[in-house]
C-alpha cells in the first residue's frame, strides 16, 4: 500500500466561493456515513495520436499538454471544485467539520493506482481540505490496476464464458451485437463523417469502406476485461477523444474539426461509447462477476464500525457501470449531460438515520458536473451546484425523499459478496 502524503497547497482556491445559503441538511434525519465511488476526472484520450486514433483519420488530432490517459490540469481544477463542494456538504450535514483538518477516521481516500485516479484523489483532497496533510491511499505500483478496481474476468471456464456471451448479447438488444451495430448505423455514419474515415489508414483505399460493416467479435477471456472488436470499439475510440476535446475547452472549430453542429449530433456520437460501456460491463452476469471486489470493499466499509465517516473510492466508468448493474439500479437519466457515466461523476451512498424512529436509511445519488460546467470550468457552490439524481435499486424502493431501508440495501450487497 502506498500513501501519497502531501501538504495541500492552495490550488486555484481563490476562485472558489462560499455557499450563499447555509443549509444542506435534511430535516429530521442525520447523516451517519458516506461512501463515494467516483470516476476519475478529466483526462487526455486513452488512445494516443500515433496509435488507434491516427488510424481512423487522415487529419491531425489536436495536441494535448498531458500524456495520453493522464489527468489534465483542467481536470485537477475541476476535481478541486468538487472537493470543496463535498467539504461544505459534509460540514453542513454535520458529518465532517471543515474548520479543522480531518483525521483518517473522518475522511479516507482510496484510489486505483493509475495516474488519473491518484491525481483525482489528490485534487479532491486539495479542494476539500486545503492546507491539510491528507493521505491518498493506493497500491505501491504506479500506473497498474488495483484488483479492487480491475474489471477483469476471473473465471476461465467454458460455462462462464458462454453465460457471459449470452448476457452481453442480451444486453445489446433482441438481435445481440449484430442488431446493436445496425441500430447504431446513424451514429457510426456521423463518426465516419467527422474523422473523414473513408480516407483513413484503416480504410486503405477501399472504395466502399463502411465502419458499421467491419468485423465484430466479442471476447471473454480470463484475466482480461470483456472486449469487443469492430465498429463499437472503433466508434468508442473516436467518441471518447472528441467528447474529451469538448470538456477540455478546445475551440469549437477544433472539437471534431468543427463538424458537430448541435446537441443531437453530440447525443448520437456519445451514444456509441455509452453502449460500449453498457454492453461490456453492465450485462448482469458480467457485472456481478467483475464488480465483486469493489462491492466486497464497500460492504467491508459499512460493516466496520471503525471505518471513516466519509470514504472516497476513485476508479473508472467501467467500475460505476458494473456496480450499478450489479445493484440492479433502475434506468436513470442525467440532465444536461451526454454521458451516462460522465467524467468525474460520483455515485454517493449515504447512510442516514431517522431521528424520530431511529431507523437506518440508505440514499444513493449520482453527483455530476454538467457538460457546460466542465467545459466552462465552473466553480461549484450552493449557487452553482453539481447536478444530483437519486438512483433507485429494484430491491430497495425509495420514498419521496429518496430514502430506502438500509436493511434492504444491505441484503442486496450481502448477496453479491456471498
Amino acid at each position: 500500500m502506498k500513501k501519497s502524503n502531501f501538504r495541500n497547497v492552495v490550488f486555484c482556491l481563490s476562485m472558489i466561493t462560499p455557499f450563499s445559503t447555509p443549509v444542506f441538511a435534511v430535516d429530521n434525519y442525520s447523516l451517519e456515513q458516506v461512501v463515494v465511488v467516483s470516476r476519475h476526472g478529466l483526462r487526455a484520450p486513452l488512445a494516443t495520436g500515433d496509435s488507434a486514433l491516427a488510424r481512423v483519420t487522415p487529419h491531425d488530432w489536436p495536441s494535448w499538454d498531458t500524456p495520453g490517459s493522464y489527468l489534465t490540469t483542467r481536470g485537477g481544477v475541476l476535481e478541486s471544485y468538487f472537493g470543496k463542494y463535498f467539504a461544505d456538504w459534509l460540514d453542513e450535514t454535520n458529518l465532517v467539520k471543515k474548520n479543522i483538518c480531518p483525521s483518517d477516521k473522518d475522511v479516507y481516500i482510496y484510489t486505483n493506482s493509475m495516474q488519473r485516479t491518484i491525481a483525482t484523489g489528490q485534487h479532491f483532497a486539495i479542494g476539500a481540505y486545503p492546507g491539510c496533510d491528507l493521505t491518498v491511499n493506493h497500491q505501491k505500483k504506479f500506473n497498474s490496476m488495483d484488483p479492487i478496481f480491475n474489471p477483469i474476468i476471473k473465471d476461465g471456464s467454458e460455462k462462464f464464458k458462454k453465460q457471459a456471451l449470452v448476457a452481453i448479447n442480451a444486453r445489446a438488444g433482441k438481435d445481440g451485437i449484430t442488431g446493436l451495430n445496425h441500430d447504431l448505423r446513424p451514429s457510426y455514419k456521423l463518426a465516419e463523417k467527422i474523422v473523414d474515415y473513408k480516407n483513413s489508414y484503416d480504410c486503405k483505399g477501399e472504395l466502399n469502406c463502411d465502419l458499421a460493416k467491419s468485423p465484430t467479435e466479442l471476447s471473454v477471456k480470463i484475466d482480461q476485461e470483456p472486449g469487443v472488436s469492430g465498429p463499437l470499439r472503433t466508434g468508442t475510440i473516436i467518441s471518447d477523444a472528441i467528447i474529451l476535446q469538448l470538456y477540455e475547452g478546445f475551440p469549437m472549430n477544433q472539437v471534431g474539426w468543427g463538424k458537430i453542429k448541435n446537441g443531437t449530433d453530440w447525443k448520437s456520437l456519445v451514444e456509441i461509447k455509452d453502449w460500449y460501456t453498457d454492453v461490456l460491463f453492465s450485462a448482469p452476469t458480467v457485472a456481478k462477476h467483475i464488480s465483486k471486489p469493489l462491492v466486497r470493499y464497500i460492504n467491508g466499509i459499512m460493516d466496520n464500525k471503525n471505518s471513516a465517516k466519509f470514504n472516497l473510492l476513485v476508479g473508472h466508468d467501467s467500475n460505476i457501470a458494473s456496480l450499478l448493474a450489479a445493484l440492479d439500479i433502475k434506468e436513470y437519466n442525467l440532465p444536461e449531460q451526454y454521458e451516462k457515466t460522465p467524467i468525474g461523476g460520483k455515485v454517493v451512498f449515504q447512510r442516514w438515520v431517522d431521528n424520530e424512529t431511529k431507523k437506518e436509511l440508505m440514499k444513493v445519488e449520482y453527483f455530476y458536473q454538467t457538460t457546460e460546467q466542465i467545459r466552462g470550468m465552473s466553480v461549484l457552490n450552493r449557487g452553482n451546484p453539481p447536478k444530483r439524481v437519486v438512483l433507485e435499486m429494484k430491491g430497495c424502493p425509495v420514498n419521496r425523499n429518496g430514502f430506502c431501508d438500509f436493511s434492504a440495501f444491505k441484503k442486496t450487497i450481502q448477496a453479491l459478496v456471498n
